[in-house]
């Protein structure tokens, strides 16, 4: 009877797994250090979902995360953060430099940064990374300044979050 039973769910438990719904969600983690006056971004969004979208944006096959990744995916990954993720700091659009980008798994960390920021009034982040692919896409963005830490859930009806002090 217990054998039965092993059996059944060794064989029903994989149909599950094709019926269960997909997640599509990046999460974003910003912080101004007043010290260096600067904004730190790291940004992680699953390999799978951005290859996707840079495979489709690009016409080729990028291998992300692979031995044969295209030589060139700093470019795009570059132009496709500079379209999807814009942050405006006391009302006006800031460019970040691209520190870098690391493979974690099955996501992908992207380091960004904002210099010469000597006050922080306001923030404002448009983030639609994945939205136009992806209905379901939640980008989830974290703000910390000094001791105030804020999270924002933004979604295709949604893509910007502001905060003021």
């Amino acid at each position: 009877m217990q054998l039965k039973k092993i059996i059944v769910i060794l064989l029903v438990l994989p149909l599950f797994a094709f019926t269960m719904h997909k997640y599509y969600v990046s999460l974003c983690e910003i912080e101004y250090l007043k010290e260096k006056q600067s904004i730190q971004i790291t940004l992680g969004v699953f390999i799978e979902d951005l290859e996707f979208t840079l495979n489709k944006n690009s016409g080729k096959r990028l291998n992300l995360g692979s031995k044969t990744e295209v030589g060139n995916i700093d470019d795009h990954y570059k132009k496709y953060l500079n379209e999807h993720l814009v942050i405006s700091v006391n009302g006006k659009n800031q460019p970040y430099k691209f520190i870098g980008k690391e493979y974690d798994g099955d996501i992908v960390r992207f380091y960004l940064e904002i210099n010469n920021i000597k006050e922080l009034k306001s923030i404002e982040v448009t983030n639609n990374i994945l939205i136009n692919e992806f209905d379901n896409q939640k980008n989830i963005v974290k703000i910390k300044v000094k001791d105030f830490n804020k999270t924002f859930y933004l979604n295709k009806s949604n893509d910007k979050s502001l905060l003021k002090f």
